[in-house]
């Protein structure tokens, strides 16, 4: 029997118990668009970190204290000294420093808030945006007067701006921590700007998140944000904050020195391990579709055991029997994995529309369907298929016509 043949009578050997063959297939169905949405998803993460890691600059590098050991503590001065010996390199220093306090108008309190403290560094009037991507709306940033003289001045974020000021901040009183402060400046949107989201935060001068720090009895996390000069010179500039940070703490792990490109690198390893998790997770459906497969194999043997016999005495060999079956099975995996990669399309297109709609802060985010996942799922589907249609081929292969004859 030729190939063309036996893949006739595969498809109709499908179409003559539709319900059964559908169910057949299902577990191939649900593992091809597991894997195709699940790689989907992960390609869609994977591009919209990096495109935040854009805006935000590749030339980024943060610095966190944890230890404040050593022969002394390293002081803001002590990065700006660095950035004026080291101007090939660092181009630009803001002190990073958070704290945990309670943000107030009147009734209305915010817990959540995130409160940072910074410098007028921390503003790029060229880029018309800080270190970490945000935008002015109105007003103004911090200044050099600001923070020299510690001024009771914030810069707020949207959500505080439209849900304490309803849009109208600029120029208003809130207070932290029960010190009043005056709006200077209000940010543009960049998040969902929802509670404790990306937009609800408040940037004061360093020095009184430091007093803030001081009076709840926590010195908080000694950090700072740093650019280099470029993208090339990151790894240099990092050489030469790692270098004078040892001689002030003589212990490496008193600190950390992160460059973008090395939080980029991390978060896509730490995305590639979880993908990886999930990929295997969402195989044991094909696995589980394979043994399907046999299982439904096994019984359509059974059930044409007569019509085996009668093609063996008309002629045909075990190995006509045998690939007709195998054909038969890889048909109905094959199918099962072509309706599996349409609902995993569909379905990645759904998500990427979900969480446009839920997130706006996750604009441009798309679920992106690989090919060359696509046609891995799908060849796997087919192998999975044939593997597991051998041992039913086999078993019908094996037969013998006169018993076969006489099966009832």
């Amino acid at each position: 029997m030729k190939i063309g043949q036996s893949f006739r009578l595969a498809i109709k050997s499908l179409m003559t118990s539709k319900v059964r063959a559908l169910l057949t297939m299902l577990g191939i169905i649900i593992g091809v668009a597991a894997v195709i949405v699940i790689v989907s998803l992960g390609n869609g993460m994977q591009q919209y970190m990096n495109s935040q890691f854009e805006q935000i600059g590749v030339n980024m590098i943060q610095v966190g204290i944890y230890s404040y050991g050593g022969n002394r503590e390293a002081t803001p001065d002590d990065f700006y000294t660095l950035a004026e010996k080291y101007p090939q390199y660092i181009d630009s220093v803001s002190p990073y420093l958070s704290a945990t306090t309670i943000v107030r108008r009147g009734a209305q309190e915010y817990e959540r808030t995130k409160v940072y403290g910074v410098s007028e560094t921390m503003y790029n009037s060229e880029k018309g945006q800080t270190a970490t991507g945000d935008k002015l709306e109105e007003g103004r940033f911090l200044s050099y007067v600001d923070v020299e003289k510690n001024q009771k001045v914030c810069v707020i974020g949207s959500y505080l701006n439209e849900n304490m000021f309803a849009g109208q901040g600029l120029g208003q009183t809130l207070t932290i921590g029960g010190v009043p402060y005056t709006v200077i400046g209000t940010l543009a949107q960049k998040a969902d700007s929802t509670e404790g989201s990306g937009d609800d935060q408040i940037y004061l001068p360093y020095g009184l998140v430091e007093q803030i720090n001081a009076a709840g009895g926590s010195m908080g996390m000694n950090s700072y944000l740093v650019t280099s000069t470029s993208k090339d010179t990151s790894s240099a500039a990092k050489g030469v904050i790692e270098n004078m940070l040892f001689r002030i703490y003589g212990d490496s792990s008193a600190y950390l020195v992160m460059t973008s490109a090395e939080m980029m690198d991390m978060m896509d390893s730490m995305l590639g391990v979880l993908m990886t998790i999930l990929v295997v997770i969402a195989a044991i459906s094909l696995v589980v579709g394979g043994i399907g497969i046999m299982n439904i194999m096994l019984v359509s043997v059974t059930e044409r055991t007569r019509e085996i016999g009668i093609r063996k005495s008309l002629g045909a060999k075990g190995r006509d029997i045998r690939s007709q079956f195998i054909i038969e099975a890889g048909t109905t995996s094959a199918i099962g994995g072509v309706i599996g990669i349409l609902l995993g399309i569909l379905l990645a297109n759904l998500f990427t529309a979900v969480v446009g709609t839920l997130m706006s802060d996750a604009e441009g985010f798309a679920a992106i369907p690989n090919l060359s996942g696509i046609l891995v799922s799908f060849g796997v589907s087919v192998g999975i298929g044939v593997l597991f249609g051998y041992l039913p081929a086999n078993k019908a292969a094996k037969l013998n016509p006169i018993d076969a004859l006489r099966y009832d």
